[in-house]
């Protein structure tokens, strides 16, 4: 039973949002018996909801029998019990909600740890009475006598006992992410990584980039793990393309402070690619979402990093709604329209990687003799070789696209070359 809540859902589209509502009650199996949205003019403190909305719910939750009540949104602990009481049902919101999926969803323990994590926090703010064995209490130690502890401060103890020793687990995570990023920094490729709201189509159009065989199914949260798989450009330079978790509205604070170690990726990349629902009517709705996350991350996508919108589900929609988005997108260097289903567009898509990584490249020459066979095959590696004349005497003139970072690496690599065997000279 979605509820439109007052604030923070004004600008969606009600049947948009009650639609997800129910996709998000679908990704863990439940069966939706009945769906439908309650306007909220004055939300009250005990319910959320006015004493008419709650009785007039009472009875159409008799009448199908509903074991679970979903509130779209957030609620207090005495919300969530008050309303338990007045439907005799479990009652669920959207944070419990999105907790009870990722943690359907969680495949490696980084994963499974950071779930446990949000829930347990999520948990730790339910303990304010809400059921009868949190009155009892433990009696005190030895001679110290007294009433001892209660229960729930029993409880909060053994919680945040556990939340502490996430807490390590997951920096030993974040600081091994972190070698295994510097490692790929020593490569280097570059990094591109996907963001977007969930079911967006991230993970299949990361499969065909890549051929990978990561899930990609059309549900919400069909991804949690970082993935990460090596794509080939137009110009035959490498990158090492991200597929992270998808976003969605209202989403837990908890959630995203637990995932702050996998959500790193997106702050070391060297590109984001966001991956859109072209054809979902909240679309506009769901890049501010998405924009709004990374933001909390301490990302500003205006000045922090280049970005590149991939107007995904194209053939979705209707000659007449397709073609003005992909004239807009023939435009603007910033957009490309795709189908991840069909593949239309994937080469622009990569062509417009290509071009938006090598934006701060520069044009080097070099003169390398017969003995430095391996720094050519480096340089063809890491750059864009633009012309190659090989000589008489086994001399190789090269002029090659690079990274200034690679140029100097080729620099230290190279150092052995004489003087006059190297140009650093940037050409336009």
């Amino acid at each position: 039973m979605p509820v439109l809540p007052r604030s923070g859902a004004a600008s969606r589209d009600p049947a948009a949002r009650l639609e997800e509502a129910c996709g998000l009650a679908l990704a863990i199996d439940l069966e939706i018996a009945l769906a439908r949205t309650v306007r909220v003019a004055r939300p009250r403190a005990a319910t959320l909801l006015g004493g008419g909305a709650v009785e007039e719910l009472e009875g159409a939750l008799e009448d199908i029998d509903a074991d679970v009540v979903i509130v779209d949104t957030a609620l207090s602990p005495i919300q969530q019990r008050n309303l338990e009481l007045a439907w005799r049902r479990k009652v669920i919101d959207r944070t419990g909600l999105i907790l009870e999926i990722f943690g359907a969803r969680a495949r490696t323990r980084e994963g499974s740890l950071q779930v446990e994590l949000a829930s347990l926090t999520y948990q730790r703010s339910r303990l304010v009475r809400s059921w009868t064995h949190l009155e009892r209490q433990r009696g005190g130690f030895g001679f110290l006598g007294g009433p001892g502890e209660t229960q729930i401060e029993a409880d909060r103890r053994q919680i945040d006992t556990r939340i502490a020793r996430i807490k390590a687990d997951l920096e030993d995570v974040r600081r091994t992410r972190g070698l295994h990023r510097r490692a790929r920094q020593r490569v280097p490729f570059p990094v591109v990584a996907f963001v977007g709201y969930t079911n967006a189509g991230k993970s299949t159009l990361f499969n065909r980039l890549t051929r990978a065989d990561v899930r990609a199914e059309n549900l919400l949260f069909a991804t949690l793990d970082p993935t990460m798989r090596e794509a080939v450009l137009p110009s035959g330079r490498k990158v090492i393309l991200s597929d992270t978790v998808g976003f969605v509205s209202d989403l837990p604070t908890d959630l995203v402070a637990a995932f702050r170690a996998t959500l790193e990726e997106v702050l070391a990349a060297d590109l984001i690619l966001h991956v859109r629902d072209i054809a979902h009517p909240d679309s506009e709705a769901q890049k501010r979402d998405v924009i709004g996350v990374l933001a909390d991350l301490g990302l500003d996508t205006e000045a922090d990093l280049p970005i590149i919108e991939a107007l995904n589900k194209i053939d979705l929609l209707g000659p007449e709604a397709a073609e003005p988005i992909r004239n807009r997108a023939r435009r603007d260097p910033g957009l490309v329209a795709v189908s991840a289903l069909s593949g239309e567009g994937t080469g622009d898509l990569l062509a417009a990687i290509d071009a938006r990584l090598a934006a701060d490249r520069r044009i080097y020459r070099y003169r390398l003799g017969p003995a430095h066979g391996a720094d050519i095959a480096w340089l063809h590696e890491h750059g864009e070789v633009l012309e190659r004349q090989d000589n008489e005497d086994g001399e190789v003139r090269l002029t090659v696209r690079l990274d200034p970072a690679d140029a100097e690496r080729f620099g230290h690599r190279a150092e052995d070359l004489a003087p006059l065997a190297r140009d650093d000279r940037a050409a336009e």
